[in-house]
């Protein structure tokens, strides 16, 4: 047990160092040289850079910012939450910070907003997405957001960050115009995707809720030539008052054609529900053994 928490705890700390240093590499190399505010602290960063230009010989360094705004944070959500909130967050933090000092100032894009939006939004949502493998976020929004709902419980998590982000990202618009703005705006839902992706994978399966007058034939399909276990559930129907059995069973995307094609070549008056699956764990699918 002891050997399997330090291989977690292994896993997790690389997860944290690579994810905040490609989470950075696009803030540092795509989004500031294209002044391409995508929301957090790392757009504020972006943001605060420009407007400091005057003061300091090229801005206030990106990582000091990021720094510098974060730890107030995580001072306040480590006295209202406790240690175990802050946790590895506070490392992630740190790391993220430090990455975007040493990684040299290249433009990746090379003054290209297609190229920007897409590259930038990968690598941003690679980052994010195994950061959040290990449980964590790198703070910012994240952390104030959940600050904010503590006092105001009115307000969800979600849509608190949502608002935050869109702050920056309008503040952003208006400082460097509506084409950085707007190429942000796609930037960040490719970084969306690629981190859903990076966090649940591209295999999501599918379940699949049977109602159909020839239960026994269908399970008996889906048992011996799907390979598949299925659940019988007994259902009511509250129009009728019928007593129904549905069938319950969960398989790949590539079986699901196959599996509508089939109950309907047994019973053309069937009911189907087929709804995504994010993560299926157990016998036919993912194993706990196998994700550590």
């Amino acid at each position: 047990m002891k050997q399997l928490a330090g291989k977690k705890t292994v896993q997790d700390l690389l997860l944290i160092i690579i994810g905040s240093g490609l989470t950075a590499l696009p803030v540092k190399c795509i989004y500031d040289p294209l002044d391409m505010v995508t929301g957090g602290f790392s757009g504020l960063s972006i943001i605060i850079k420009a407007l400091t230009s005057w003061i300091v010989a090229g801005g206030i360094p990106l990582g000091v910012t990021s720094f510098v705004l974060n730890v107030p944070i995580f001072i306040a959500a480590y006295i209202k939450k406790g240690k175990e909130f802050v946790g590895k967050s506070f490392l992630a933090m740190v790391l993220l910070s430090v990455w975007l000092v040493i990684i040299p100032p290249i433009d990746m894009a090379e003054n290209d907003f297609v190229i920007g939006t897409i590259l930038g939004g990968c690598l941003m949502g690679l980052g994010i997405g195994l950061v959040l493998r290990a449980n964590c976020t790198t703070g910012g929004t994240d952390m104030l957001a959940v600050l904010i709902h503590s006092k105001w419980k009115q307000f969800s998590v979600v849509r608190l960050i949502q608002i935050i982000d869109a702050l920056i990202v309008v503040s952003g618009l208006y400082l460097f115009g509506w084409k950085s703005g707007l190429y942000a705006i796609f930037s960040i839902a490719v970084a969306t995707k690629v981190s859903d992706i990076t966090l649940e994978g591209l295999d999501v399966s599918r379940a699949v809720y049977i109602l159909s007058d020839e239960t026994q034939k269908i399970s008996d399909v889906i048992l011996s030539e799907m390979d598949r276990g299925v659940t019988g559930i007994q259902a009511k129907g509250m129009y009728t008052k019928q007593e129904k059995c549905m069938l319950l069973c969960v398989v790949s995307r590539k079986q699901i054609v196959w599996l509508k094609e089939t109950v309907m070549e047994i019973d053309p008056k069937a009911f189907l529900i087929i709804c995504d699956a994010r993560e299926v764990w157990g016998e036919g699918f993912q194993s706990y053994s196998e994700k550590i």
